[in-house]
């Protein structure tokens, strides 16, 4: 478990649901988050501020989420963030287009919120390994109220 205070999360959901729910859980666990439904929002929402980690669905209002993936990694600013795709679609053809997109990660919707968090925290500590931040693993803390 990490300390997330001061950690971005990018959310790019078309699903407004979805959304709120996703955005309010995370919050809820310290994370700064910031909700957008179109990959144009999230490429706006890059340009002023680049974040620890992009969450994104297969599917956004205009456009498909696996490609702006792979697009954006043409992106110096985002090339290495982690990203994890949420989708309702449960083919083996989607989760391996996700991968060839260079998603490090894969959740089916509805989600377990646990095994969301999971996926998040794993992908942030390899993140921060990978980049030399500090974000030690003694400083964790759990906000209260939320049980797993």
């Amino acid at each position: 478990m990490f300390n997330s205070s001061g950690i971005k999360l990018l959310l790019v959901l078309a699903e407004p649901v979805l959304a709120d729910l996703t955005s309010f859980r995370l919050e809820l666990l310290g994370y700064q988050v910031e909700t957008v439904a179109t990959g144009s929002e999230a490429n706006a929402s890059i340009s002023i501020a680049t974040p620890d980690l992009i969450i994104i669905d297969t599917q956004l209002r205009d456009g498909d989420g696996l490609e702006w993936i792979a697009r954006a990694r043409n992106d110096q600013t985002i090339a290495n963030t982690p990203v994890l795709v949420i989708s309702l679609d449960t083919s083996l053809e989607t989760v391996e287009r996700a991968h060839h997109a260079s998603a490090q990660d894969y959740l089916i919707s509805p989600f377990d919120p646990t095994v969301m968090e999971e996926k998040i925290e794993q992908l942030l500590a390899t993140r921060f390994a990978n980049t030399g931040r500090k974000q030690a693993k003694n400083q964790a803390t759990k906000p209260q109220g939320l049980k797993r």
